[in-house]
C-alpha cells in the first residue's frame, strides 16, 4: 500500500496515456460505454476475451490512481 500511496505521479501519467490511449475515443471509454449499454455479456456484439484484457489494460492505471488518491487523502485526513 506504501508503493500505491506514493506514486501517484507515475499513476496520473500511466493513466494519461495508456489510460486513454488511442486519443480520438479511448478504448476505455468505448468498453465503458458497451458495458453499460448491455450488450458486453450476451447478444450478438457481445465482448470477447480480448475486449475485456483491453479494459484491464486500459482501466488498470485509472484504479491505480484512483486508490492512491483516496489513501492520500484518507492520511491527509487522518493526521
Amino acid at each position: 500500500m506504501k508503493y500505491i500511496k506514493q506514486h501517484w505521479q507515475l499513476f496520473l501519467i500511466a493513466s494519461l496515456t495508456l489510460g486513454l490511449a488511442p486519443f480520438k475515443e479511448s478504448h476505455i471509454i468505448g468498453k465503458i460505454k458497451w458495458i453499460i449499454g448491455g450488450n458486453a455479456f450476451t447478444g450478438e456484439h457481445a465482448m470477447n476475451l480480448l475486449d475485456w484484457f483491453d479494459v484491464l489494460l486500459h482501466g488498470t492505471p485509472w484504479v491505480l490512481l484512483i486508490t492512491s488518491v483516496i489513501l492520500n487523502f484518507y492520511s491527509k485526513i487522518s493526521k
